[in-house]
């Protein structure tokens, strides 16, 4: 089996799921979740189960059968994973070592345990049908949402995401990915006004308040503010169904973005994804996309 473990927030989660659901949906290997984390990961919940993914819940037992028993084989493991984990214990236990596209994640064709991020499409785009389906949300929207759906429908929508939150609030985390600047904002909207006539903003901030009174736009627009972090969902299938989208720094958009069909979307991305250079963030945007 394909055990996959989850952590991070709705984002996050996806990654993790795309790219093992790519390894067990090619090789007819079952898949399993591992989402034992959140009994200690306080920041965000699990969040898969509003999707039509293939949900199995690993138990224990199963966890720890991947995972080295002994003081030496951990031992062993630490060191050997600073090279290439993926020949290491006949790919047994995959441990992602760097933060850009690794290839070898795609020869895996047996029983595995994932332990990475995975934040490249590359990993699981020659299955995207099944992706796409996947992680369609199976959860009808309540009649504010579908109010917002309809009036996305009749527009020439443009969602448009400010991350702010963690990434302000926490200091650790600020100087790892930093917050995007209303600079970049405005001149992303500009660069969409300039293809997209009558553009109609849909704005989503985990951070409504510091957004409804910092970014004024001179084009219509929608602030969303209904679905808090439980109903996160709701915010991407709406940031989905908008026929462009300026996204943030943020995984969470980055998906609203991919999830989006329309195959004429303009989608517009700052190049710059940490505020660090300690990451390879070269892989994390697909090459269609405008990065600004």
């Amino acid at each position: 089996m394909i055990i996959v473990k989850l952590i991070g927030g709705l984002g996050n989660q996806l990654f993790q799921y795309a790219a093992a659901r790519r390894i067990s949906y090619l090789h007819h290997i079952p898949l399993k979740l591992d989402i034992s984390e959140f009994e200690r990961y306080k920041l965000h919940n699990y969040s898969l189960m509003h999707f039509n993914i293939i949900e199995e819940i690993a138990t224990q037992d199963e966890i720890e059968k991947f995972k080295p028993q002994h003081v030496f084989s951990k031992l062993a493991f630490k060191l050997l994973n600073r090279f290439n984990a993926l020949n290491i214990f006949n790919q047994f236990y995959i441990m992602e070592h760097h933060f850009h596209f690794d290839p070898n994640l795609l020869k895996i064709n047996r029983d595995a345990y994932l332990d990475g991020y995975w934040q490249s499409e590359k990993y699981f785009l020659d299955i995207e049908p099944v992706i796409r389906k996947e992680l369609s949300i199976k959860i009808p929207p309540d009649r504010e949402n579908e109010l917002l759906i309809n009036k996305i429908a009749n527009s020439n929508a443009v969602s448009l995401h400010i991350r702010r939150a963690d990434y302000v609030a926490n200091s650790h985390t600020n100087t790892i990915h930093g917050t995007c600047s209303l600079d970049y904002y405005h001149y992303a909207v500009d660069k969409v006004a300039e293809k997209v006539q009558t553009p109609h903003f849909f704005i989503f901030s985990d951070d409504p308040a510091w957004t409804l009174k910092n970014l004024k736009l001179k084009y219509p627009a929608t602030f969303v503010t209904k679905n808090g972090p439980d109903k996160n969902y709701e915010d991407l299938r709406l940031m989905s169904l908008c026929r462009h989208n300026i996204i943030a720094n943020s995984t969470f958009s980055w998906w609203g973005a991919w999830l989006n069909p329309n195959p004429y979307k303009t989608v517009i991305a700052p190049k710059k994804w940490f505020n660090t250079e300690k990451f390879d963030a070269k892989d994390v945007l697909p090459e269609s996309w405008t990065k600004l």
